[in-house]
């Protein structure tokens, strides 16, 4: 990686600014409602950039996606997030790949999302969120590589006034096959830059990969483990003020007054200021000094008409939904419920998962200077794109007269993608202070207290069994908060969010279920509380996931099947499915009795196009202390870029997971989260995290993700080892609520 200066004011680590060939003419009200909606885009397509204006540089650009120093450093921009994922190594990979270029040459760049305006979107999509950072840029970036690549032998070739048909690439260096002369890619690249783009573009078939499918090392491990990383939360710039702020703790609710005259004579207190109509700020020399004015600074809010909200009372309008005929369906095939009315036997179990917090390490933070000319932001975000729409909107400016640099984050999960609520607050303060860069540092309280939470769901699972004990129909019916609802509103269609049924769709590409059933229909009675939702990791998955895999187990010892058993008989149409559980099985060694004292618990999935399956091991003592002892994950996400970064996401999502399923719970009283730091929203600690082993089974032919599928069997196959541990079905998380006595 580059390293950042700190203390300039434009990030090193982009691009110069460039002048776009050809302007785009987008307002700023059409910039925003494009910007939003690209958090959901699927399958567009980007053409690489002109490369003309670059010409005449010192260290020219080959296109939009290499610049190639002449010292044969090879630059590739990645215009997704790094938040400790890699997709920033990834992806250089699969540009490397096509490039054949010298992997150890290879560093990073951020373009910015200003210069992908300019350039009318020769990065294409900035947002870092759905597992979709690789998979849904691998071809075009895969393209920039292969281009670059044509473009500098061609470069040579032209030189040697010999055909390109003569020459070949490989490790930085171009060969001339009959006369065996050489030359490095350094030593071309300003010729090459110059050259008209390919449009007829190769890609190397998946056989002949080099670097795809490595465990090669992260590009931004050596910056981290030294400190020299910057995150948004230690940028510095000359003459730079701090923010803190405070909003009001109900959402929903205004500011009614404060007494600013209280605390602005304190030390390095420079100003106090309004933020919107729910917050106030203070704006300092130091952080500490504006935090602690802040917590003595006199306000009083009005609470507005969610002030008595609270999760129990919630938890009753969920409860009453799962009962009403009127619901959207997600899914369904034959008639469920005239199949259910004559079974011979039914099985009904109601489940329920809570609010959830983000929580990421770093809290939400950044750094703008604004005058009436210009806005600038530097700031950790999951989408440019989204976080300059934000400043535009924010500053009243043009998008062409903002800017976004971006920063590695501090974790993400979900949080720093669709919603920029803090970009415009920094924003806000700024246009209050012009021509002067202020930091806006959120405290881990305001943080916690003004997340965008997981939704809050309950359901309803309904089976019917013949005499035999075969499963005749399966309703599932889903009551609760819609994400989609709370953040783009635009995307609902006659009442219906398609991301509500992650993992239980019908066959095909995207989060489908793997199970076949006569008759099965699945419904969502949207019932949204003013808590506001976001995409949290994994999203829907998570609790759907729960909600089938539990109650598939407790049909499997209704009817006195094994578990593994049932599933096969009922993945039969679904091989791919099948393939992750029967790796599982055979890695944990399902047909052998576990050691003693311990047991297991199955779960499967497909979301965000890969395929999942668990097995947790378990034990559970006399006084109902809970042991995970390991977790074997297999997954299938097509193809895998790179095998060391798969495993870690996995054992990643594990931790993320099995927090959330143990401790992981946001409670409402008197209409504000109850939870405000982590004493009262635990992690999980080294001591609670079992051993996991990743078994990788790229079948081909697609592309997943993988850091947020493997989330979703965490919960489930633990609730199922409890089960066979205990007895007890746990059907309401987090854990820490539950007692695991032996019944």
């Amino acid at each position: 990686m580059t390293a950042r200066d700190p203390m300039t004011a434009r990030d090193p680590n982009t691009l110069p600014a460039v002048a776009s060939e050809s302007p785009v003419n987008l307002t700023r009200r059409g910039f925003l409602g494009a910007s939003a909606a690209a958090g959901l885009v699927v399958g567009f397509h980007v053409p690489l950039a002109s490369t003309a204006h670059a010409a005449d540089t010192a260290t020219p650009e080959i296109n939009a996606w290499v610049v190639v120093k002449p010292d044969d450093t090879v630059v590739i921009r990645i215009a997704r997030s790094e938040m400790g994922q890699g997709s920033l190594t990834g992806l250089a990979q699969l540009v490397a790949e096509e490039l054949e270029c010298k992997w150890a040459k290879v560093t990073t760049e951020y373009p910015t999302p200003g210069q992908n305006l300019a350039r009318n979107r020769a990065w294409g999509n900035f947002s870092t969120g759905g597992s979709r950072g690789i998979r849904e840029s691998q071809d075009y970036v895969r393209k920039g590589g292969a281009a670059a690549r044509m473009m500098l032998v061609q470069a040579a070739a032209d030189n040697w006034k010999v055909p390109v048909s003569e020459c070949s690439a490989a490790n930085s260096v171009i060969t001339h096959g009959p006369s065996k002369r050489t030359v490095t890619y350094g030593k071309v690249a300003a010729a090459a830059g110059k050259l008209t783009a390919p449009t007829d573009i190769k890609l190397k078939d998946p056989k002949d990969w080099k670097l795809v499918g490595k465990r090669l090392a992260r590009l931004d491990t050596v910056e981290k483990v030294t400190g020299k990383q910057i995150y948004g939360a230690d940028l510095k710039l000359p003459g730079m003020l701090n923010a803190a702020i405070k909003d009001c703790p109900v959402f929903g609710g205004k500011v009614k007054s404060f007494n600013a005259a209280a605390i602005e004579k304190r030390p390095g207190v420079k100003k106090v200021v309004r933020v919107g109509d729910s917050a106030v700020a203070v704006v300092a020399d130091t952080w500490w000094r504006a935090k602690t004015a802040l917590d003595a600074l006199p306000i009083e809010w009005d609470f507005g008409e969610h002030a008595n909200a609270s999760s129990a009372e919630f938890a009753k309008v969920l409860k009453a939904a799962l009962d009403v005929p009127e619901a959207v369906v997600g899914n369904q095939n034959g008639d469920a419920k005239a199949a259910l009315a004559g079974a011979a036997r039914k099985i009904e179990a109601v489940y329920s998962y809570p609010h959830q917090n983000h929580a990421t390490m770093e809290p939400m933070n950044a750094t703008v200077r604004y005058t009436p000319e210009r806005c600038e932001v530097w700031t950790p975000t999951q989408n440019g794109e989204a976080a300059l729409a934000a400043a535009s909107e924010a500053s009243g400016l043009p998008a062409s007269k903002c800017e976004v640099y971006k920063l590695h984050l501090g974790g993400g999960f979900g949080r720093r993608g669709a919603v920029h609520d803090w970009v415009r607050q920094a924003v806000d303060i700024a246009k209050q202070m012009p021509g002067v860069p202020v930091k806006l540092l959120w405290s881990r309280e305001e943080d916690m207290l003004h997340g965008r939470y997981h939704p809050v769901t309950q359901c309803k699972m309904t089976a019917g069994l013949d005499a035999q004990g075969n499963i005749t129909a399966l309703h599932m019916r889903i009551a609760g908060q819609s994400i989609l609802a709370g953040v783009f509103p635009q995307n609902i269609r006659n009442g219906l969010d398609p991301v509500q049924f992650q993992g239980l769709n019908a066959p095909g590409p995207e989060a489908s279920m793997g199970y076949s059933f006569p008759n099965l229909l699945i419904d969502h009675a949207m019932r949204n509380p003013h808590v506001p939702p976001g995409f949290w990791r994994g999203v829907n998955l998570n609790q759907n996931a729960i909600y089938l895999e539990s109650f598939i187990d407790e049909v499997a010892v209704a009817t006195q099947q094994d578990p593994l058993a049932l599933r096969r008989k009922l993945m039969a149409n679904h091989p791919k499915h099948l393939a992750v559980l029967n790796a599982v099985a055979e890695r944990v060694g399902w047909d052998k009795p576990a050691p003693k004292g311990v047991f297991r618990g199955l779960a499967q999935t497909m979301g965000f196009g890969s395929y999942v399956a668990a097995c947790a091991e378990v034990s559970v003592s006399d006084a109902g202390e809970l042991k995970i002892h390991r977790i074997v994950a297999a997954t299938d996400p097509g193809y895998a870029v790179n095998p060391q970064q798969i495993e870690a996401q996995v054992e990643g999502s594990f931790a993320y997971g099995l927090s959330a399923a143990l401790y992981g719970e946001c409670t409402v009283k008197d209409g504000r989260i109850e939870q405000d730091n982590f004493n009262t929203y635990p992690v999980v600690k080294m001591a609670d995290m079992p051993k996991v082993e990743t078994v990788l089974v790229p079948s081909g032919g697609f592309w997943g993700g993988v850091g947020e599928p493997t989330i979703a069997v965490a919960a489930p196959a633990v609730l199922n080892a409890i089960f066979a541990a205990t007895g007890k079905r746990i059907r309401d998380l987090p854990l820490k609520n539950q007692s695991l006595k032996k019944a």
